[in-house]
């Protein structure tokens, strides 16, 4: 019990940790797990024994025989669901043909390159070699979506880094799996037919069960046949019962089948998909922070040692600085991806979760398989003839022995290399090769109301970048039959943070009529979104005390969200006015204090467009600039005098 608790525990601190100094949550969690395992083992535990013990070992451990294995994989089809519902084939409309390549040629050629190197590095047998290469082809979301959050990037290059995270990983399990069956067959004459209906299997019953049950679920949701108090544990039911079905159809095919299933219902019409996103989410969040330190924790330090030489580094620099570039030019040739975007997702490929997960379980069932040839052959009589077969036989399991037992360390090698290596360098090498969104001018408004609308469509039809969020569905679809950019989304979820659309955001305008959401939007995406500002409507106990006018307060200090409303529903409509002189801006600002029907929204000069705060006449404005207004239309006459239409 304390050591399932400390887990849970330890791995809500390692996210808090990771949210904190903006690093991948895999980096900490990880480590946590190399420290109550195999540190503390070796150096802290008085006994020699591993603070949590994942595996049961006669004494002590979570799990008995292959239970691990089977909660990894159930989590691991959590977790690429909650992946696949977020792809949105509008963010691949221009580079749909390099994301393919890089999920077919990309991962042949690190299949066969990592292949090679582990070969000759480690001295590794071939087909060992080729298992270790087919376990890191995959790149993982869980790792690339945190990088990829600090860092505003061209919604092109985001988009690639994300798909190709997200649709590899049943490639890279299915290439594992094809090498792992070649190996426990030996490598009869009959395994390329038997590799073939394996692969078309995979295929078939993945794509099959995964397209079937999301339309099915999606009926039952849509048709309200399941009650809204058990739709998420419905959905997460029908998502391991699809993983477990396709399993059993095609070992290894349930990855492609929730993968699949997610894609399906993210793109289509599901009602409650942000709820059910939501959901996902969290479970996800839940489920990576124990399987890391589980997975970590299993790790032996006899196994750590191996790796603790100079074929490690040659092997990883090879991978990061060789492979995975050769692998994202080939694959991008043609694209109009300029050549700083390829360099950039040259240099970023971590490995994930279901690098680790399947080379735990693949490691340790290699080395059960042959721990029991060697004895197995170990008991056979043989002649003299047959002596020198029988040794060099014998000679051969104990080598894929030695083997196996480095495939696991290699991978995790892998991971943690990549993962600590692209946390600390993507950031600053996406400035070096001039792929930082160094202007980040586009303004989220937070609230799609009527005047949220009015001063998004002003700022459209002026040049700016302008993206809506909003929870009203109905608010959305009226922005979006305006012609306007708006995302049906909660700020109280991560959806935010992943959405490639909100790279160049700069601005950030909190304009809901709830204060505490207003409040809750600048405090949690003011660093993220509002680089260059982040503002507020004022909240009505403000507007009573003047002495609370607060520094990020937006428009005016006389007008909160209510005020907002009932102008623009009598007077729908953003006007313009020349300011003459500093003096005659704060003339105009004094007019709309005191008429309650004309709210200050903008100053605009030569299609550069500033926000007015709420400290308006503390604003200093050039000549010849325009104050653009919400409300009735200011007019002045040739002798000075200031008339309201």
């Amino acid at each position: 019990m304390l050591e399932l608790a400390g887990i849970i525990i330890l791995g809500i601190l390692a996210q808090w940790v990771a949210w904190k100094f903006k690093i991948p949550a895999i980096l900490p969690l990880i480590l946590i797990g190399l420290l109550v395992g195999p540190i503390a083992a070796e150096f802290l535990s008085e006994d020699g024994t591993k603070w949590i013990e994942p595996i049961w070992n006669g004494e002590k451990g979570l799990f008995p025989g292959e239970g691990l294995y089977y909660f990894v994989s159930l989590a691991i089809s959590i977790i690429l669901f909650e992946g696949g519902l977020t792809l949105k084939r509008a963010e691949i409309k221009n580079v749909g043909p390099v994301i393919t390549k890089l999920i077919t040629i990309g991962s042949a050629v690190t299949f066969f390159g990592a292949g090679i190197v582990a070969h000759f590095t480690f001295e590794l047998s071939w087909e060992l070699s080729f298992l270790f290469a087919g376990l890191i082809i995959v790149t993982g979301p869980t790792v690339i979506t945190p990088i990829l959050r600090n860092i505003p990037l061209k919604k092109d290059v985001s988009a690639v880094l994300k798909w190709e995270g997200i649709l590899i990983d049943p490639i890279g399990a299915l290439v594992a799996v094809l090498v792992f069956e070649f190996i426990s067959v030996g490598g009869e004459g009959g395994f390329t037919k038997t590799a073939l209906m394996e692969f078309g299997k995979i295929i078939l019953f993945g794509t099959t069960f995964g397209f079937t049950f999301a339309h099915a679920l999606a009926f039952a949701i849509n048709r309200k046949l399941i009650p809204h108090y058990l739709l998420n544990v419905v959905s997460l039911s029908t998502v391991l019962l699809v993983f477990v079905e396709s399993e059993l159809f095609a070992h290894e095919s349930g990855l492609l089948a929730v993968v699949v299933m997610g894609m399906v219902l993210g793109n289509g019409k599901l009602k409650n998909l942000k709820e059910l996103l939501y959901f996902k989410e969290s479970l996800s969040v839940l489920l990576i922070s124990i399987l890391f330190i589980l997975l970590a924790a299993n790790i032996n330090m006899d196994d750590l040692l191996l790796l603790y030489n100079w074929q490690t580094a040659i092997l990883f620099a090879i991978v990061v600085f060789v492979i995975r570039p050769l692998a994202v030019f080939i694959s991008t040739s043609g694209s109009k991806l300029k050549l700083n975007e390829k360099l950039f997702i040259s240099w970023v490929g971590p490995r994930g979760i279901v690098a680790a997960g399947i080379a735990s379980l693949f490691g340790s069932k290699l080395v059960y398989l042959y721990e029991q040839k060697i004895e197995e052959h170990q008991l056979l009589e043989v002649s003299t003839s047959e002596l020198q077969n029988y040794l060099l036989t014998l000679e051969h399991y104990q080598n894929m022995l030695e083997g196996s037992k480095l495939i696991t360390p290699l991978v995790f090698m892998i991971v943690l290399g990549t993962v600590l290596f692209n946390a600390t360098t993507a950031r600053l090498f996406a400035k070096i090769v001039g792929v930082f969104l160094k202007q980040s001018d586009g303004i989220m408004i937070v609230g799609a109301s009527k005047f949220s609308r009015l001063i998004a469509g002003y700022l459209k039809k002026h040049g700016r970048s302008v993206v809506l969020v909003d929870t009203n569905s109905n608010n959305i679809k009226i922005a979006k039959e305006k012609g306007l950019d708006a995302v049906s989304a909660d700020i109280y979820s991560d959806e935010i943070t992943d959405d490639i659309e909100f790279n160049n955001i700069g601005f950030l305008m909190a304009l809901t009529g709830n204060s505490q959401i207003n409040d809750y939007a600048l405090e949690r995406f003011g660093d993220r979104f509002g680089e260059h500002g982040a503002y507020r409507l004022v909240h009505s106990r403000e507007i009573k005390n003047p002495n609370q006018n607060p520094p990020k307060g937006l428009f005016s200090s006389t007008d909160d969200y209510v005020n907002m409303m009932e102008v623009a529903r009598y007077y729908g409509e953003i006007h313009e006015i020349g300011i003459k002189s500093q003096e005659h801006y704060e003339e105009l600002i004094e007019i709309t204090k005191t008429d309650e029907n004309i709210i200050p929204l903008f100053i605009r000069k030569k299609g550069e467009i500033d926000i007015i705060p709420s400290t308006s006449l503390e604003v200093n404005v050039e000549e010849h600039s325009q104050l653009a207004y919400l409300g009735k239309k200011i007019t002045e006459r040739l002798s000075g005098e200031v008339v309201m239409d």
